[in-house]
């Protein structure tokens, strides 16, 4: 079974969401409706809170974390995942928010206190370094992540297109094609 408690704290799972029996999720987690967990996935919300919004998905092999809390911040750092977000494969997520309707590239590392506003896309393999707030609507690449460019309009509606098509795979899935 994927779900783990964590001392109190017990992951609760929104209605249509699919987990992989592959994934773990552990403690404090909230998964959103229509989201979806995939393969080998951790989200470890031990120590601090995990949401994940509505239409969401976390691909294969990506590590969700947080910071804990401390008398100096004492709301340590959660990963917070707004709704129709996309995190593609082997993203290591660390205490950040990211907004709605983004994309996080394969092999990306985000982390703690990052703030990724609604439409952003972070290219694959890219790194944002702690405390970070990007500005929306633009792509950032590189190690560490600059912003290269504004996203096209094209671009803007692909992130909700991504978001929405992993919902039709996780319900095929759900509907017993694995």
């Amino acid at each position: 079974m994927p779900l783990s408690n964590y001392l109190d704290a017990h992951p609760f799972i929104g209605d249509k969401a699919y987990l992989h029996p592959s994934c773990q999720v552990i403690g404090d987690v909230n998964i959103g409706e229509d989201s979806s967990i995939w393969c080998n996935t951790v989200l470890r919300g031990d120590v601090n809170r995990i949401v994940i919004g509505r239409g969401s998905n976390v691909q294969d092999l990506t590590m969700g974390h947080v910071s804990h809390k401390t008398p100096d911040k004492p709301e340590g750092s959660p990963l917070i995942i707004g709704d129709y977000v996309t995190v593609g494969h082997s993203v290591i997520l660390h205490g950040c928010s990211i907004g709605n309707e983004c994309l996080v590239g394969m092999g990306s590392i985000i982390m703690d206190d990052v703030v990724i506003p609604d439409h952003v896309m972070v290219g694959a393999g890219s790194l944002i370094s702690p405390g970070k707030t990007l500005e929306g609507g633009m792509l950032y690449m590189g190690r560490p992540a600059k912003a290269v460019r504004a996203l096209t309009e094209e671009e803007i509606k692909y992130l909700r297109y991504s978001a929405e098509h992993y919902i039709r795979v996780k319900i095929n899935y759900l509907n017993g094609a694995s």
